[in-house]
């Protein structure tokens, strides 16, 4: 990863130095621009899905693809090496990414916690028959997760930690989270951590709740971001701020109308009408939760996470 990273960041900074105003140009000047974003089809995208459906992004002159990956790392090296324009991606990949020297640039929110204890978008859940009763529990257990050494990680273990537990001997497994409702069935694992729309996929086959563990990591936790590559930002500066302004209507949008976020939730997953009913939303602030990302950010070193303390202010707007 770290030599992805390297190599990517002088790629990007020499193509990117070569580019002129003519991006700029060509966009002010009524010019539609193809744009592929790096997304991970949970309910956290919601929003921007809602946004290409009603035009927000067509209307400044952007033609939207959306790209699905497994989780936030591989759409980091996606943007870095070229691959995507723009991304989704949890705090922790970007943090991560961001120590070991990689030049992106939030550009705006991406979803928060609901704040709710047992009743958030994000948890750690057991299968039906699981005699596992409480997050203290889960030492030494296998626990699915969509990627490792991320932000799964960081909030399970903080879980663990509040329940009165030990985080430091948890097994964690990587897998997408629409395989894990059955990995629970079977008993590959122990426990999982899920979000929506798994998590009520889970709960519908009589799976449990152990923890809400985005509430116990920090209030109302900024848990993703929009970015893109520094070098996008200084060459393509009208791209970037139209894309933003699409981006903020979109979560306006999502957090004004829940219905039409279950609506097309239902058109990039597979999920039936139980659970696309039964879904527990997120919120989706434009403004960013600073201090809950510096929490994660000490959590992640504590954990081992990040070769040294992120610069958490270049990273974000």
């Amino acid at each position: 990863m770290r030599r992805i990273l390297a190599a990517t960041a002088v790629v990007l900074l020499i193509s990117t130095a070569a580019c002129t105003d003519k991006d700029d140009e060509a966009a002010g000047a009524g010019a539609t621009t193809k744009v592929t974003v790096g997304v991970i089809p949970i309910i956290d995208v919601a929003p921007i899905y809602l946004g290409k459906h009603k035009g927000f992004f067509a209307r400044r002159g952007i033609d939207l693809k959306l790209s699905p990956e497994q989780g936030g790392a591989p759409i980091v090296e996606g943007v870095l090496g070229g691959k995507y324009q723009f991304g989704f991606s949890n705090v922790t990949s970007l943090l991560a990414a961001q120590s070991g020297g990689a030049p992106l640039k939030a550009v705006a929110a991406g979803v928060s916690s609901n704040g709710r204890p047992g009743r958030d978008f994000s948890a750690i859940v057991v299968g039906d028959n699981s005699p596992i009763r409480s997050a203290r529990e889960l030492g030494g257990k296998s626990i699915a997760v969509n990627t490792l050494k991320n932000l799964g990680d960081t909030t399970v273990r903080q879980s663990v930690r509040r329940a009165g537990g030990k985080a430091d001997n948890l097994r964690f497994t990587a897998m997408p989270f629409p395989d894990m409702p059955g990995a629970l069935q079977s008993g590959k694992v122990d426990a999982a951590w899920v979000v929506e729309p798994t998590l009520s996929a889970v709960l519908t086959q009589g799976g449990r709740v152990l923890a809400s563990n985005f509430v116990d990591t920090a209030p109302d936790l900024t848990v993703a971001l929009y970015f893109t590559s520094q070098g996008t930002v200084t060459a393509k500066s009208k791209l970037v701020a139209d894309f933003t302004e699409a981006i903020r209507e979109s979560l306006r949008y999502a957090a004004a109308h829940p219905g039409e976020v279950r609506d097309i939730v239902g058109t990039y997953t597979q999920i039936n009408d139980t659970v696309r009913i039964a879904m527990i939303l997120p919120t989706w602030p434009e403004d960013i939760n600073r201090n809950s990302i510096a929490r994660v950010a000490a959590l992640g070193e504590r954990d081992g996470i990040f070769k040294k303390a992120p610069a958490i202010e270049q990273l974000l707007p």
